[in-house]
């Protein structure tokens, strides 16, 4: 509807002399009388041209046919709003197309040819993902699915993290506990890693080693412990169904002299200094408050500089735009890296950064904090066994990135209307069956040309196609946006929206001449459902 609009408001406001380029919002009245579509472009104008806003209003819609295409009425209300209505055939024209379109119905082009690398989960191979690693995790993978779901060529990204003091620390306490299970009597560091997990490995390693490794050096331990970690991290991803295409070695880094590289040129340029043993990058001569230390006294890199080394990296592959999901403990290092990038001559217009905030677990009014099996963290695993993983996508992409988000797992395991993937699911497995009950009482659809759509015009048919007609929208903004919660809202309102006509319109039985339109309108439904669902990574059940 937007899109036929702005082909005619945009001539009509060239007509009245209206700025060029000026925008047309529309939105979706909260009073159904006041029309389909609604704009405040005249109110927004009148300043500009000098006229009051219902003046202006009067001017656009004089220059707009109300008879023109399926145009049932526009109308000035209030101050100087634009109501628009579409005629009934427009909306049945609109289901048409939808069972035309088929399963590609949803898919957009905003994003046609442009290369985008995500990069987002890159949890450190130190111990397994826990439960409020789910939001990145989640998040990432519907982003990824929108994106694609607008043309965009995706990279999926995996940062490996395996250099860093964080190495050795799981190094040293893998190794501990190997010994300890060999019966030695020693204490695991104050910073090594406390995790069930490192005794499970140094257990595997008892098994296939026996005590031949008690004198080995701490390199083994670090890559066996990198190793089995890194094992359980990807079991636990693909039990989401997250997958990427490249993994990329932070050791790479400094194996190729990236590092040493960027420190030079830092240098070179008058950007980095020595004090104290140190390296400092001039952060407050490139838009920062303070310098920061790049490479410590010890001679070890802090986490800026090989993020800036990845991203100099990722930069250079020749990407239409590179996007970063971080929680909220890295909201004071993504200005410093993007400013030092800057200042090295790289555009980070191309670089877009989503952070999400944190995530607390419920269950009805308890918090829970600890894993039951364990007593240490709360584990992403344990929450997929607890609830499932369609619950655990949909629910960790309910809320948008920013805000913080509490996860009821009593609700999430719920199976009624409350629970909100349950309610969206139960929806496409309803018209699932009725469409299988249609078959079994011998009823064919037919082509779709030979059906007459024009008899749907009870007002629940009319909501409902209005509903689904604006699905590539919702998916146009979404992916624009980089929000997935719209998705989640979008589905909850087909649903919604659906049970009501269900309600109101009885479908199988009905009278011949409804009975095969409103069994067709219930198809488009639930492809708008399944193609929802499948950009969160949920699946659409024909039975529940």
């Amino acid at each position: 509807m937007e899109r036929y609009l702005e082909k005619l408001f945009s001539s009509a406001l060239a007509e009245i002399g209206a700025p060029e380029g000026t925008p047309v919002k529309f939105e979706i009245p909260q009073n159904e009388a006041h029309g389909d579509l609604s704009t405040n472009v005249a109110m927004t104008l009148a300043k500009t041209l000098r006229r009051s806003p219902r003046d202006v209003a009067q001017e656009i819609i004089g220059r707009i046919d109300a008879d023109h295409g399926h145009l049932k009425t526009i109308e000035i209300a209030g101050p100087g709003f634009i109501n628009i209505a579409f005629d009934r055939q427009y909306f049945t024209n609109g289901l048409r197309d939808i069972l035309a379109t088929g399963t590609e119905y949803g898919r957009v082009e905003s994003n046609k040819g442009r290369k985008i690398n995500l990069e987002w989960v890159s949890a450190n191979p130190t111990g397994n993902l826990h439960a409020g690693h789910g939001r990145q995790v989640c998040l990432g993978l519907a982003i990824a699915n929108l994106l694609e779901w607008t043309g965009a060529e995706m990279t999926r990204e995996y940062y490996f993290n395996n250099a860093g003091n964080q190495m050795t620390n799981l190094a040293k306490s893998v190794r501990v506990r190997y010994l300890q299970e060999l019966g030695e009597t020693i204490e695991l560091p104050e910073d090594g890693y406390h995790g069930a997990e490192i005794i499970d490995i140094a257990k595997e390693i008892v098994r296939e080693f026996g005590a031949e490794k008690r004198a080995e050096a701490l390199p083994f331990f670090q890559s066996f412990g990198e190793k089995e970690n890194f094992r359980h991290i990807k079991a636990t991803l693909e039990r989401l169904g997250v997958h990427f295409d490249i993994y990329f070695n932070e050791n790479s880094l400094y194996q190729s002299g990236a590092v040493v590289e960027t420190i030079e040129e830092f240098k070179s340029k008058g950007l980095a200094y020595e004090k104290d043993g140190a390296v400092w990058l001039k952060l407050s001569e490139m838009g920062g408050t303070d310098d920061r230390v790049i490479v410590k006294s010890s001679g070890e890199p802090t986490y800026r500089l090989p993020d800036i080394c990845y991203h100099r990296n990722k930069l250079s592959r020749g990407y239409d735009e590179i996007i970063d999901i971080f929680g909220a403990d890295h909201i004071a290092t993504i200005p410093d890296v993007l400013a030092a990038l800057r200042a090295l001559g790289y555009d980070t217009s191309l670089v877009q950064v989503v952070i999400h905030q944190m995530v607390s677990f419920v269950s009805g009014t308890e918090l829970i904090k600890f894993s039951k099996r364990t007593g240490g963290s709360y584990l992403l695993d344990e929450l997929v066994e607890d609830v499932g993983s369609d619950a655990v996508k949909f629910f960790f992409n309910m809320r948008a990135a920013g805000s913080h988000l509490e996860f009821d797992v009593e609700l999430a395991r719920e199976q009624s209307e409350k629970n909100p993937v349950y309610y969206v699911q139960y929806a496409h497995a309803r018209i699932a069956s009725i469409l299988r009950f249609a078959t079994q009482q011998g009823i064919e659809i037919p082509d779709l040309e030979t059906v007459n759509l024009d008899v749907l015009e009870h007002a629940e048919e009319i909501r409902l196609i209005k509903v689904l007609m604006r699905f590539p929208t919702v998916v146009e903004r979404s992916a624009s946006a980089l929000a997935p919660h719209h998705i989640c809202e979008y589905l909850r309102e087909v649903a919604a929206q659906f049970h009501k006509f269900y309600q109101e319109c009885r479908i199988v039985g009905s009278d011949k001449a409804v009975e095969t339109p409103r069994l067709m309108l219930a198809m488009a439904t639930k492809r708008v459902l399944a193609g929802g669902c499948e950009i969160l990574g949920v699946s659409a059940p024909e039975s529940m």
